[in-house]
Order: structure tokens, then sequence, then C-alpha cells
């Protein structure tokens, strides 16, 4: 049954393939691989979840300080698309994204190991990044400070806040220019976490062709087994030219007219962040 859903994961084919190629017909290939994927799925609980005491933040904060010396980070968020076919029903053009193809848009955080943190999977195509992060339980467990100090790196899709670093829209000084190269360095995980997800289980970059509440199952149980993946040092997936030619094609940054505000309380961290740069610059 694993090796039936494992395969339809590696290769994104019709079930009616995946079924030919273990023997069974397509009826019996479908509940095998909605019965494993659900079975999969559940254990996010167990390994897909954000750091949540003093010391794993300390931990995950540690690992991204490695990268670029950026402080206090215990994550980094974008979004990437997973292309559907057309779901139907009376609004199925809110999921066609501005590549003009079905899609959801699906929000993740990583940590420093390229390890899944968070995943949100519900949001249709169409969507913004910073919709999915302003409605999600994440934001919310940011405003209630339950990751103390801690914060987010994200892309200038972003609005800047507290918890959430983006870059600098103008970087002047030596500082800025600093603390942009750093940022930029310490949200990389997610983009390379993106792009081995999706070479591990290609069926995620070239296309899931089910019903919209087994896409999201399966998007949840492939971010299980990429986790598992990682943390068992698994070798990473070769490079293949054509799947990463689709995964740039649907990992391109959609920035959105966010304004970067000077002053407020959402860009004090960020101005003690390039104060902190300065004492660095040689």
């Amino acid at each position: 049954m694993l090796f039936v859903t494992l395969r339809f994961f590696a290769t994104g084919s019709f079930l009616q393939v995946v079924g030919d190629f273990a023997g069974i017909d397509k009826s019996t290939a479908c509940r095998i691989v909605n019965k494993v994927t659900r079975a999969i799925a559940v254990l996010h609980r167990t390994f897909i979840k954000m750091p949540s005491t003093e010391d794993e933040m300390a931990s995950n904060s540690a690992e991204f300080y490695n990268i670029a010396r950026f402080p206090k980070c215990i994550g980094a968020v974008d979004c990437t698309h997973i292309k559907i076919t057309s779901p139907g029903g009376d609004e199925p053009e809110i999921y066609r994204n501005r590549k003009s193809f079905f899609s959801l848009n699906v929000q993740a955080v990583c940590d420093a190991t390229c390890k899944i943190q968070n995943v949100v999977c519900r949001w249709p195509g169409s969507s913004h990044d910073s919709t999915i992060f302003n409605n999600s339980r994440l934001r919310a467990n940011f405003e209630n400070h339950n990751f103390s100090q801690y914060v987010l790196v994200g892309d200038s899709g972003y609005g800047i806040k507290s918890y959430l670093i983006t870059p600098l829209g103008n970087a002047v000084t030596a500082a800025e220019q600093l603390f942009n190269e750093a940022q930029i360095r310490t949200r990389n995980p997610i983009e390379r976490a993106f792009g081995i997800w999706k070479r591990r289980f290609p069926i995620l970059a070239f296309g899931i062709r089910s019903q919209l509440h087994k896409v999201e199952a399966i998007v949840v149980a492939t971010a299980v087994l990429h986790n598992i993946a990682v943390l068992l040092n698994e070798e990473l997936p070769p490079l293949d030219m054509e799947h990463e030619a689709q995964i740039e094609f649907v990992n391109e940054v959609e920035v959105e007219n966010v304004r970067d505000v000077i002053g407020g309380i959402n860009n004090i961290v960020r101005h003690q962040l390039i104060e902190y740069f300065n004492t660095l610059v040689v």
C-alpha cells in the first residue's frame, strides 16, 4: 500500500497508470492512495510543528544565526503554488493564479535545515502571500507573543511587522546593505525547502489531479515525509533541469504594493537589527 502511494507522489501519474504499474485496478489504487495519504497526513502533529519551548526556539535561532549572523530568527516564511486541475463549483476562477493556471497557494515556514515547521494549504491560487499570512493561526500566535522575542523572515511581498522582518526596499548605508544581505541569506532555506520538497515529490511540481480536499491531504502528507527525510539525513534528490524550470516558474515572487513604512511599532525591531549590523560593519 505504501509503495503504491509513494509511486503516486513520485510520478504524479494518473491512478490508472500507478495501478497498472502495481498490478491493481484504478479503483483499488485510488482507495489505497487515499487511505495511506490520510494516515501519513495525520502525523503532521508530530512532524510539522513550530518550536514551542525556549530551548527549541534558542536552538532554531542559533542555526539561523550561523548562516549570516542574523539574530532571533526561528523561521523563514514564503508561499509556493501547487498546480491543480479546475476545482469546478461556483467560483473556480479564484483558483487561477496570475500565471493563468489553477493552483493552491501554499504557505510554509521552515527552519535552517529546510525542515517544514508550519504549512497552510487551503488558499486558492489568486490569494496573495500576505493575505494568507495575515489570516493564519501562525500570525495570531506571534501577535499573542507565543514566540517571545523571536521573529520570522520573509520577502518583500509581506508587510513589515515586529515579528516578521522583511528586507529594506532601498538600502543606502553600509549597515542597511549588510542587513539586507543577511536577511536574504537567512530566508534562503525556505526557497531551498520548496525545491527539495518538489524534487522529492514531483507530483507537487507537475500538478495534482485530485479533488481539493485530497490535494490538501497530499500536500500535508508529502510535507511529513519530507521532514522525516530531513531528520534521517536522507540524500538530497538529484537536480532535474525540467523539474527546476517548473519549480522556478511557480515560485516567482509576487510582490503586492506593500508600503515600507518608516517609523511605527512594526519597524522598530528592523531598525534595531540595522543598528546591530552597523556594529558589524568593518
